[in-house]
């Protein structure tokens, strides 16, 4: 069994460590929108089909909010599956977060049931079993960045014969899906940043690589800061963290004294998203203000971190100073 993600946190500013358990990491906030979240069961894999699909009447660029024709006639039993823009990005494999901009909409209404064009903020979710509708996962599994997908979503892959009361979706509805894949992000992702000079001989020094693997992170034989440092080491051009923001990241952490590493989403070969709300305050602090694409050292005194109750089977002392090296991938 594999151990949550450290980052997960409980009442007084403090994180905890299961045992055991899901280690998708993700966060629990929920939209107040029909997002395509999981259904209660999973179906066995579709037949995949070209159609029949309604056409889009306007909004056909990728990236514009379209607007969908009502469907004609009976839609699919499968899985209809068209690409409308073929983007030149990278593959998207199951089990990868994407951020994408969607429309949903019924079939037999043209009733539109949620969008996130209006919104202005792209979802991100992860194309796993049990965190989306698995007519998300076969549809987009293998396309590109910068694809705009159409495809209709029969029950059996949507929300099943208990329908989304909160979205008006009754259990015979086929749903229609236009998708803009923007990007995509798995345990191989990295910050993308300019490099920032690492100038201070008291700080850590934090590897530059971004190849997916697990930058190294030099401890100085000197006292610990006693203020939370937080400071840029790949500087990304992408809109700024805010307080009550949730994160899509990679990360690394060890202790100041010796620099033994204790937890690390690179060891785990999965990404983890949570809320700034959820985790200690050293990471609260350190991250809000910081630019999506970007990697952080951030070192954090006993105060803003775990103090004198550290996790049980952490490896983390009481009194430690923590340091981390985060990439921030997206903002949720």
């Amino acid at each position: 069994m594999r151990r949550r993600s450290l980052l997960i946190a409980v009442p007084a500013g403090l994180v905890t460590l299961a045992a055991c358990g899901d280690d998708s990491g993700s966060s629990s906030d929920a939209s107040d929108s029909a997002s395509p979240q999981a259904s209660a069961t999973s179906a066995p894999p579709p037949k995949i089909v070209d159609g029949p699909l309604p056409a889009i009447t306007a909004g056909t660029k990728f990236g514009e909010k379209p607007t969908v024709a009502k469907g004609s006639g009976e839609p699919s039993k499968d899985l209809a599956v068209k690409t409308v823009v073929a983007g030149g990005g990278k593959a998207v494999a199951e089990n990868d977060f994407i951020a994408a901009d969607y429309l949903g909409q019924i079939w037999q209404s043209a009733k539109v049931f949620d969008n996130s064009y209006d919104r202005k903020t792209p979802l991100i979710i992860q194309l796993a079993q049990g965190s989306i509708i698995d007519g998300w996962r076969y549809a987009l599994t293998g396309k590109k960045t910068g694809s705009r997908v159409e495809f209709s979503v029969p029950p059996t892959w949507g929300y099943g014969e208990q329908g989304n009361e909160q979205a008006g979706i009754k259990g015979d509805d086929t749903l229609v899906f236009v998708v803009d894949v923007k990007d995509t992000f798995n345990a191989r992702s990295s910050a993308r940043g300019k490099k920032v000079p690492q100038d201070d001989a008291a700080l850590p020094k934090v590897g530059t690589n971004t190849d997916g693997k697990a930058p190294s992170i030099e401890v100085p034989r000197a006292d610990a800061p006693k203020k939370l440092v937080a400071e840029y080491v790949l500087e990304g051009d992408g809109a700024e963290v805010g307080a009550q923001d949730s994160v899509l990241v990679q990360y690394k952490g060890v202790l100041w004294d010796g620099g033994k590493e204790f937890d690390s989403t690179y060891a785990r070969k999965q990404l983890t998203s949570f809320s700034l709300q959820q985790v200690v305050k050293g990471w609260a602090q350190g991250l809000t203000g910081k630019k999506v694409g970007s990697r952080v050292l951030i070192v954090i005194p006993p105060d803003l971190g775990y103090g004198d109750n550290p996790p049980e089977g952490s490896g983390i002392e009481k009194d430690s100073t923590l340091v981390f090296s985060v990439d921030i991938l997206a903002k949720m």
